[in-house]
């Protein structure tokens, strides 16, 4: 099994929450979206800690368990198809988000988020975090 960190679900795992470190241990192979880091970094440069914060996140992605998901033209892709659908539907989505759940498409990961509009996009395998 492959699980893709949102951003929020990347920070409740090193803030310890049980459910996200259970799915965490259990998987295969541990994906952070490029995008994931960028929301990351621009976080780290509002806060206080910003080395230890990015070091912290370099040897998460140093582990042979995590690969980082860069974008594609696949990405791009999907996240056009993913847009379309939404605005069909009327169900308009952070952009982020739309280019997290489009490496989560490609990549074949389960997206672990806390965030509930990702039941929006048809398809997406995404996990809601338990506590």
């Amino acid at each position: 099994m492959k699980v893709l960190l949102d951003t929020n679900a990347y920070t409740a795992l090193l803030r310890g929450h049980a459910g996200v470190a259970d799915r965490v241990r259990r998987a295969d192979q541990v994906l952070l979206s490029t995008v994931v880091a960028g929301e990351l970094l621009f976080g780290f440069r509002h806060g206080s800690r910003y080395e230890a914060n990015r070091r912290e996140l370099e040897e998460f992605l140093d582990s042979p368990y995590v690969s980082r998901l860069d974008v594609t033209w696949v990405t791009a892709e999907r996240f056009g198809r993913i847009t379309a659908a939404l605005r069909r539907k009327g169900r308009p989505l952070p952009t982020n988000d739309i280019w997290i759940a489009a490496h989560a498409l490609e990549s074949g990961a389960d997206l672990l988020s806390f965030d509930r509009h990702f039941e929006q996009v048809d398809g997406l395998p995404w996990v809601l975090p338990q506590p």
